[in-house]
């Protein structure tokens, strides 16, 4: 009997480790993983990370790169430090989308439960919802029609190391698009926001509606 639990004790490990998801680590290199795959943690240093479509991450982090998710993928979070994150459609993040500095875009139909936050860089959602706001310091900030946002929006003014951009950003609410919770504006901004669009309280900024897809 004690030779039997062995055998199935060792076979259950050796399964359980053929299924573990894999993490991924690189210095000085870029991570690439094919469609439809499904992985653990992957972090960079100096590279990119490129989640192909349909595939699964458990997190995506780089530093001095930029990050790309396919069509359909999905993973907990992703962050970089210098570097872009493009989302494309369809895609599931159940924590927060975050860079540095880097333009973060998020595609049509795309789900983020957290924050989707910046310092410098445009933000720029596609028929999205963010579920835990969206926050930045200088970047520009496009909730495209049809987008949903939760949480509301934050423009921080800056100090320390986050020096002022030399104009202000510009944030424009599109049409049918909602934006729950308080707009919280606590520098200039140029706050446009579309007549058939839905906002919460707005605080330290005088909106400007305009008709039409765009302003």
């Amino acid at each position: 009997m004690l030779r039997s639990l062995c055998i199935a004790l060792l076979a259950g490990s050796l399964s359980t480790a053929a299924w573990a998801d894999e993490d991924i680590s690189k210095v000085n290199g870029s991570i690439r993983v094919d469609s439809g795959r499904t992985v653990g943690e992957l972090d960079t240093v100096n590279g990119s990370i490129h989640l192909g479509d349909n595939a699964r991450a458990t997190s995506l982090e780089a530093v001095n790169g930029s990050i790309e998710i396919g069509d359909g993928a999905s993973a907990e979070s992703a962050e970089t430090v210098n570097g872009r994150v493009s989302v494309g459609a369809r895609v599931r993040i159940s924590g927060d989308l975050e860079s540095v500095n880097g333009a973060l875009t998020v595609g049509d139909g795309s789900d983020i439960t957290g924050k989707v936050a910046n310092v410098n860089g445009t933000i720029r959602l596609t028929s999205a919802h963010v579920g835990g706001g969206i926050e930045t310091i200088n970047g520009d900030i496009d909730v495209g029609a049809g987008s949903r946002v939760e949480g509301g929006i934050l423009v921080e003014k800056p100090s320390g190391w986050f020096n002022s951009s030399s104009k202000p950003p510009r944030v424009v609410i599109g049409p049918r698009a909602v934006v729950q919770g308080t707009l919280d504006f606590r520098r200039e901004v140029e706050l446009l926001v579309s007549e058939s669009a839905t906002v919460g309280t707005i605080k330290g900024a005088t909106p400007t509606r305009f008709s039409g897809d765009t302003p």
